[in-house]
């Protein structure tokens, strides 16, 4: 049985993808494990179709031989909010679609990562929400918190949520970003101190992966 984890912010512009990538460098030394990255908005035209660059960040550090569509089955050019940017091709997105995808590529490797776009209640419709889909899966959620001044508001807010919704919330990762935060360590420790899901691990602005120096704990994630 595979085992998935949905890869949420506390806003967008928090290092996601960063995240995710070097979460699937670590997890890769131990079993197969693919990101995925289920609605992109904001592409470039290629002469292989649309390629959004954290759709393809996530499939260069995935399992090989995996195809970009497989990644990112829903992609846009215009770098605004989906569900704005599906409307202007007269296109709409529904749970139901995300959850024909999800069906055909779950069992695809061991682990999945699967990245969210924006914070967790992202639109993808008038009545519908990406948090949806992860509470019709009952997938486990991972939050990155980016380092930054509002960050703790945004934090408690979030996990409230999804503690709300229901979900398993796996764990959350500090991401520094690349403006220093002022009293990071401060803001760190009240983090640290008011959260009771686990911190897998802090990430430094450009941080670079070595396998002899891993960033994460993973014990909770291949268990």
């Amino acid at each position: 049985m595979t085992k998935s984890y949905f890869i949420t912010g506390t806003d967008t512009d928090v290092g996601k993808t960063f995240v995710t990538e070097l979460l699937l460098k670590q997890l890769n030394l131990h079993q197969p494990t693919i990101g995925y990255k289920p609605i992109a908005a904001g592409a470039e035209m290629t002469e292989d179709g649309l390629r959004n660059s954290d759709a393809l960040i996530l499939q260069q550090s995935s399992v090989s031989g995996i195809d970009y569509s497989t990644i990112n089955p829903i992609c846009y050019q215009e770098a605004i909010a989906p569900h704005i940017a599906a409307a202007l091709h007269n296109e709409s997105l529904s749970i139901e679609a995300l959850s024909q995808w999800w069906h055909k590529v779950q069992h695809l490797s061991p682990v999945a990562l699967i990245e969210g776009a924006g914070g967790w209640r992202l639109p993808i419709n008038d009545h519908e929400f990406l948090s949806d889909f992860v509470k019709a899966h009952q997938l486990e959620v991972i939050v990155v918190v980016g380092m930054k001044l509002g960050c703790l508001n945004h934090t408690l807010l979030t996990l409230e949520t999804i503690r709300q919704d229901g979900l398993v919330i796996k764990g959350w990762v500090a991401n520094q970003l690349d403006l220093p935060m002022s009293n990071y360590d401060e803001n760190l420790a009240y983090l640290k101190q008011s959260i009771t899901e686990p911190l897998l691990g802090e990430v430094k602005a450009h941080q670079t992966f070595s396998p002899d120096q891993p960033l994460f704990e993973l014990d909770g994630l291949l268990d």
